[in-house]
């Protein structure tokens, strides 16, 4: 089983970025996380980042074919963006939206998620290991498929 393990903008910031909100974890201590969850399951992961939404939809729509499930944290463009929406329901691969803090308890346009439509489960506020909990809420899901 392979996860596509995908991060929006900002993320590559995390450790500097709003600590309040986000934590003092790094991305690369956040993915040497998961993949270590992703060996005890026995899946691989591939991991990306990207500040830019076209190239997160490239991402998802290079996936069809080739990963089992998306385990995303679209950051800012889960409120804005219908593109990414849109490509998750192209794919029609399991998808988990995950976010580090709970953005229904912060500003009131961050409780939209167009992508939310789209997944089988969102796990939020969580801190870092709310990915871990994605991940095995997929593996699971695609186990029983």
């Amino acid at each position: 089983m392979h996860i596509l393990v995908l991060n929006g903008p900002n993320l590559n910031m995390l450790g500097i970025r709003e600590p309040e909100h986000y934590g003092t974890g790094t991305l690369a201590e956040l993915e040497a996380m998961i993949a270590r969850e992703a060996d005890a399951l026995g899946v691989t992961v591939e991991f990306f980042q990207s500040n830019h939404e076209g190239t997160l939809v490239d991402r998802i729509q290079a996936a069809y074919g080739r990963a089992d499930g998306i385990l995303i944290n679209p950051a800012a463009y889960t409120h804005t963006s219908v593109a990414l929406l849109d490509a998750v329901k192209a794919v029609q691969l399991p998808t988990v939206e995950v976010h580090i803090s709970d953005p229904d308890s912060r500003d009131e346009f961050r409780k939209i998620s167009y992508i939310r439509q789209a997944c089988i489960a969102t796990v939020k506020g969580k801190g870092f290991p709310g990915y871990l909990e994605g991940l095995r809420i997929l593996v699971q899901h695609i186990s029983k498929a």
